[in-house]
């Protein structure tokens, strides 16, 4: 029996194979949507320079090990709720992103990274102090690890910042309702 010579590219090539067919068993179970909060200084990056030019830009700048295994277990299509992170009182879920590209390395300096595209803005803002407060996403991971910039949402801790916030703009809560009026 042949046996390939030992690469350095070899083993990260069957990593991303192994990752590719992750996320196909999870588009055949139904499980394709995750969701996930990405954490930023506002002096940084703002939803404002988020939204601008069409509203997609490569976030980039996670230099954390956890962060980074999280950043490449986006799918496309995911949604992340867009996180002003800072000082105690600025600390603010402001929007909605929707990946658009998966992880790839970035030529600049090495790191992964995806694309996002904003969705929409919080109607809303909800505010770090209002999510401790509420009994229903006290297991939230961004209260256990504070300091990690990407961070996955549960199901049920979504749907509870969403009503918080009263939802987010394009999530299809303005077309019902409209037509709930008429």
């Amino acid at each position: 029996m042949y046996s390939f010579p030992i690469s350095r590219k070899r083993p990260n090539f069957i990593s991303r194979l192994r990752r590719k067919q992750r996320k196909q068993k999870y588009l055949k179970m139904g499980k394709a949507k995750r969701y996930w909060l990405l954490k930023t200084e506002p002096s940084e990056w703002s939803w404002s320079d988020q939204d601008a030019n069409g509203g997609i830009s490569k976030w980039d700048g996670v230099k954390n090990k956890q962060a980074q295994k999280n950043l490449k277990s986006m799918a496309s299509g995911d949604l992340c709720f867009f996180y002003h992170s800072g000082t105690k009182s600025r600390c603010v879920v402001v929007g909605v992103v929707e990946v658009v590209r998966e992880w790839y390395a970035d030529d600049d300096d090495g790191e992964g990274v995806v694309d996002v595209k904003a969705v929409g803005e919080m109607r809303r803002f909800v505010d770090l102090k209002e999510m401790k407060g509420d009994k229903g996403i006290k297991d939230f991971v961004l209260f256990r690890q504070p300091r990690l910039s990407v961070v996955p949402v549960e199901d049920d801790v979504w749907k509870k910042i969403c009503e918080l916030g009263d939802g987010f703009c394009g999530d299809g809560k303005e077309d019902r309702e409209s037509s709930d009026e008429s």
